[in-house]
């Protein structure tokens, strides 16, 4: 659609500002003369003097607002949005300016853009010009009223946009119209339907001719709001605290600063990241950034939200960034497979890959997973009553979930001599996989009275948020045997703490998380990955005293 959301008066260009005064014009060397403060940047122009990560603060009342304000300094950020919009009373610059300490945008939108206001546009306008003379350093103007509002001493002016929709079809003519506006930055904020929406705003702001921010809004924008900073623009926003809900898919300050380490993106930043639906619980960016951190590598790792049945799209749509590697996750291992050019061996046994790296002639498949979960069955498998270890050859194991995750533990279980049994919600799904083990498949409802040695979940039942919810009944685990759970987010999963107290051995997901990932980052960068460091960095991310407090 062409520029859905907006009325027709806002599709047509606003006539431009009136001339602003010549010590601030266009072609004054103050505003011309543009660098970043910490990284290169592909944008032939840039803005000085602020932080690349723009923290929005929004509360109700005055007084958490300035607790706020005044915390959010404390912990490091240096250029704030205050959204005004959010405030419940009359807005009290008075008592709000005095305490800052950094440069502040002041913002008052509309609900039609996203904000909280709720009084007439008359009202509204009046309050943009008390923020604009009472202090703040910028103002963020919606591009249909910015012509009404003409420049005010060194206040500078973002000109923005937003569709919560949609990327619209004629979002370039939106743009080149805002850009005759008179502006310091221009921003483009647009909902995601699609993955591929990402490299259209990217790719807006690579061609721009003036600063320009730009991110897509929601789980599946989440790329863009970091990848903007490789391709140009001059800063990104995040949440000082996400709980406050301003924004669909918004980041908090914290994940950007000690997870993506956007300080140091530049146009040379090398992209990987993982796929899946959902992404946003894992722990994958988290572990894949701070390994590039500690081996010094100039890269980062993002989740790629991506729904079933967009997989191949969106990889030949990100393949312009490029993305070089990409862990692969639940529905989309098999997916992932039937796509590659080259798979290893034991992608092309079990029919699943989790992990792609792209090479000149396509991206190439490898199975990680089955390594990571043989090796982590192995060494926990309980001694015998006679005190020696047991084989898996001697055992019978159940698999519970028939997806890309069991095909590769049952293969290695099937290798490894194990008899290997299938439950899966999916009784066609579960036949299938039986037969190429040479197992025996199961109906879901009759899992709790099978009889096995080892147990392995992997479907997602447990997962975040879902945290009280197992696969199988307490009741039918006995002594002896070995849980293994392939979630782990959390580490202990009701089934892990259930057999524990059953007396069971136990081999949580964070184990088999660790060893397939560092396969992984060896397939990426060419480098061993110490799983001893990999471990560390996911045990402070699991701990509740730890969490977040990552080296900076």
């Amino acid at each position: 659609m062409r520029g859905k959301n907006l009325p027709m008066d806002r599709r047509q260009t606003p006539s431009p500002s009136p001339s602003p005064p010549q010590s601030r014009g266009r072609g004054d060397k103050k505003v011309a003369a543009f660098a970043f403060t910490r990284a290169t940047s592909v944008h032939p122009q840039q803005v000085t003097n602020i932080d690349r990560v723009c923290v929005i603060i929004g509360r109700t009342r005055h007084k958490m607002m300035i607790v706020e304000l005044d915390e959010a300094v404390k912990r490091g950020a240096a250029f704030i949005e205050v959204r005004l919009d959010f405030l419940a009373r009359a807005i009290d610059f008075k008592r709000l300016l005095p305490l800052k300490k950094c440069p502040w945008v002041a913002t008052l939108r509309r609900r039609e853009d996203g904000g909280r206001w709720t009084g007439t546009e008359a009202e509204r306008k009046v309050i943009i010009r008390q923020a604009i003379v009472s202090g703040f350093d910028w103002i963020d103007l919606e591009w249909d009223i910015a012509h009404e509002i003409p420049r005010f001493g060194n206040v500078k002016r973002i000109i923005s946009y937003h569709n919560l929709s949609e990327t619209p079809e004629d979002l370039d003519e939106i743009y080149a119209k805002m850009t005759k506006l008179d502006g310091d930055v221009y921003k483009i904020a647009v909902a995601a339907q699609s993955p591929a929406d990402n490299m259209r705003v990217l790719n807006l702001i690579q061609n721009a001719t003036k600063p320009t921010i730009g991110h897509c809004m929601g789980e599946m924008g989440f790329p863009s709001r970091v990848l903007s900073l490789k391709y140009g623009a001059p800063f990104t926003y995040a949440a000082f605290n996400k709980e406050r809900g301003i924004a669909p898919g918004l980041p908090s300050f914290d994940e950007l600063r000690r997870t993506y380490h956007v300080d140091a993106i530049d146009k040379d930043t090398q992209v990987f990241g993982v796929i899946g639906d959902p992404v946003a619980h894992s722990f994958s960016p988290l572990l894949h950034n701070q390994m590039f951190r500690k081996t010094g590598l100039n890269a980062v790792y993002l989740p790629f939200r991506v729904p079933r049945g967009e997989l191949q799209a969106t990889i030949t749509s990100f393949d312009e960034v490029p993305v070089r590697g990409y862990s692969v996750t639940i529905p989309h291992k098999e997916g992932a497979a039937a796509l590659a050019k080259q798979l290893d061996n034991r992608a092309k046994e079990t029919g699943a890959a989790n992990t792609l790296v792209r090479k000149e002639d396509g991206h190439h498949a490898w199975n990680t997973d089955y390594q990571a979960a043989l090796e982590s069955i192995e060494a926990n498998l309980p001694a015998n009553d006679d005190g020696v270890k047991r084989q898996l050859s001697e055992c019978h194991a159940l698999v519970l979930g028939a997806g890309g995750a069991a095909r590769a533990v049952a293969h290695a279980l099937q290798r490894s001599g194990a008899q290997v049994q299938i439950s899966s919600r999916t009784m066609d799904r579960a036949s299938a996989l039986a037969a190429e083990v040479n197992g025996k498949a199961f109906e879901w409802e009759a899992r709790n009275s099978i009889n096995c040695d080892v147990l392995v979940n992997c479907t997602p039942i447990g997962m975040h948020p879902n945290v009280d919810d197992s696969p199988f009944h307490k009741g039918s685990l006995k002594p002896g045997m070995l849980v293994f759970d392939t979630v782990y987010n959390p580490e202990s999963t009701m089934l892990i703490k259930d057999a524990k107290e059953r007396g069971c051995a136990v081999v949580t997901g964070v184990e088999m998380f660790i060893r397939q990932a560092s396969l992984q980052y060896q397939l990426f960068t060419g480098q061993p990955a110490p799983l001893d460091m990999m471990r560390s960095i996911m045990r402070r991310a699991l701990s509740p005293l730890t969490h977040g407090r990552d080296e900076e």
